[in-house]
């Protein structure tokens, strides 16, 4: 396996544990009132967001020449970053 398919393997697994914090996250904000759901709404859009900004990295990531991978690389680091922390910001909002 390259290094190339290594990375987007991690990145994909990143991704698919980003989303299933989410699907808890909305899970758990549909028992809340709505004046709370309304409240976590927002951090929830924004992991949401993050995302699908790093699922269309991660694309780029796939579609890139083996010699342009190592700059789109840097992208996809810095989306993935942005996703880690919207991850953490949504769950220490939810454990308020």
């Amino acid at each position: 396996m390259s290094l190339r398919d290594a990375y987007k393997q991690k990145a994909k697994a990143e991704l698919e544990l980003a989303h299933a914090r989410l699907v808890e996250f909305k899970a758990k904000a549909k028992s809340f009132t709505a004046d709370t759901h309304l409240k976590y709404a927002k951090h929830v859009d924004e992991l949401e967001h993050g995302i699908e900004s790093a699922k269309a990295r991660l694309k780029e990531l796939g579609e890139a020449g083996e010699d342009a991978w190592e700059k789109v690389k840097d992208g996809m680091e810095s989306a993935l970053g942005t996703l880690r922390d919207a991850v953490r910001n949504t769950a220490e909002k939810f454990k308020d």
